[in-house]
């Protein structure tokens, strides 16, 4: 096995399954709303747009907060920063499960609660993800990136595979004064405070502090990240300050992008539980087939994502993604029965799983550094605004017309104008395998 090879294997293999966890985690408290809600609504009081717009108001805060926490990730290392955010999200988490006593002590409705703790557990969360794909570039040169990417949101699909059924299933507990949909806000925050603890000991912020790596490991992947650096400054993407770099036109682009794709995701996602729900089933049957178009979209989400750094092709991948969405999702609002809607958002799933991994290696391709850390959270923090957007949108709708029809149009159509923007986008293949070829020209 040669140097790169092992190193690269050695690396993989100690990083992105706990990095998997970890998101796995994070992902199923964002979204668990979306199958509480099944009960939750009724319990509080809440109109669909009411819930809409407390689920969005986590991204709003996400969008305030999410650069400066990224920056604060670099100073102080991502270990202590990923921890932090961990614990505190899930202590927030747990305390949806008590929003009616607080809504009884403050004096605020229950709705007032509701949105005022998805605002907080947005301030919480953010940075988590793109400060972890800063972290990734810190280990992964860029040919490996998409791959690695996509393993890592793995849990996406995987919390939607595992996690439904099990938070359709806690919706029939009861107990302790507790009713099915406030047990499942608190057992499913218990992840990620044991996770958080285990983050301070189990990850390290950069290869030279790595004791598990060899060092004629390390210094091979020091070499080979400082390469690309530098063939990104002589192709004239060098450094920019953090200013410039959440203003760059290729960052705001990459933003537009995130923004479609997010916009069709969780308007999906946090609406999927109940148009399966509608179709009469019980809530275990719910979770299951809620799983369903996950499965697809973690198939689909490896595939294309091998099939990119194989080609280096990355903005065709995530224009070719985006519109399969565009496809799956508009098409799902256009069907009645049961078997085509579940189907046509099977590949829609797709679409929506595969794309970030697809759309991620592209933003590493011109920003390093603090500005990578600025640019990858500006990309993240304003892609994520349409988080508020997509299930908003759902929901005013739904109670205005009586159906999902109309929601999964728009959603379908902004899926469209970011496949659009991808391919307005220019990227270079050639900086992604020039420090490769310097390197081993060098070696020989």
């Amino acid at each position: 096995m040669d140097l790169e090879t092992q190193t690269i294997k050695k690396v993989m293999w100690r990083v992105v399954p706990f990095l998997i966890l970890c998101y796995f985690v994070a992902y199923l408290d964002r979204v668990n709303v979306g199958f509480a809600k099944l009960q939750m609504n009724e319990a509080l009081g809440l109109s669909e747009t009411a819930y809409a717009l407390g689920a969005g108001l986590f991204f709003i805060a996400y969008f305030f907060f999410e650069v400066p926490s990224n920056l604060l990730l670099e100073r102080f290392g991502a270990r202590l920063w990923i921890a932090r955010i961990m614990f505190s999200w899930g202590i927030v988490s747990g305390a949806f499960a008590y929003i009616e006593p607080i809504a009884r002590w403050t004096g605020f409705s229950n709705q007032t609660v509701f949105y005022t703790l998805r605002f907080i557990l947005g301030i919480c969360e953010a940075g988590f993800f793109p400060g972890i794909i800063f972290y990734l570039t810190l280990w992964f040169p860029s040919m490996y990136r998409a791959r690695v990417v996509s393993l890592f949101m793995l849990a996406i699909p995987l919390s939607s595979i595992i996690g439904s059924p099990i938070s359709g299933a806690l919706l029939s507990l009861s107990g302790g004064g507790h009713d099915g949909w406030q047990w499942l806000f608190l057992l499913e925050a218990i992840p990620s405070l044991i996770v958080a603890v285990g983050v301070i000991f189990y990850l390290t912020d950069r290869p030279r502090d790595a004791k598990w790596l060899s060092a004629e490991e390390i210094k091979w992947l020091d070499d080979r990240l400082e390469a690309e650096r530098k063939a990104k400054q002589e192709a004239g993407h060098g450094h920019l300050g953090v200013f410039k770099a959440m203003t760059d036109y290729r960052v705001l682009l990459c933003a537009l992008m995130y923004f479609c794709l997010n916009a069709a995701s969780y308007g999906v996602a946090f609406f999927l539980p109940t148009i399966v729900k509608s179709f009469g089933y019980t809530n275990f049957q719910t979770g299951l087939l809620a799983a369903l178009p996950f499965c697809f979209g973690a198939v689909g989400m490896v595939l294309l994502s091998r099939n990119s750094d194989r080609t280096l092709l990355r903005r065709e991948h995530v224009a070719f993604a985006l519109v399969l969405a565009a496809v799956g999702v508009g098409g799902a609002g256009l069907v009645s029965a049961p078997v085509l809607v579940l189907g046509l958002l099977c590949l829609g799933q797709i679409g929506v799983s595969a794309m970030p991994p697809l759309f991620w290696p592209i933003p590493n391709t011109f920003l390093h550094g603090t500005s990578a850390a600025a640019g990858i959270a500006a990309i993240n923090s304003i892609g994520n605004l349409s988080g508020f957007a997509g299930p908003y949108v759902m929901g005013y709708l739904k109670d205005q017309t009586g159906s999902f029809t109309a929601g999964l149009l728009v959603l379908a159509g902004c899926a469209l104008v970011g496949g659009l923007a991808a391919m307005s986008m220019r990227v270079d293949p050639k900086l992604e395998t020039t420090a490769d070829t310097g390197l081993t020209a060098k070696a020989a």
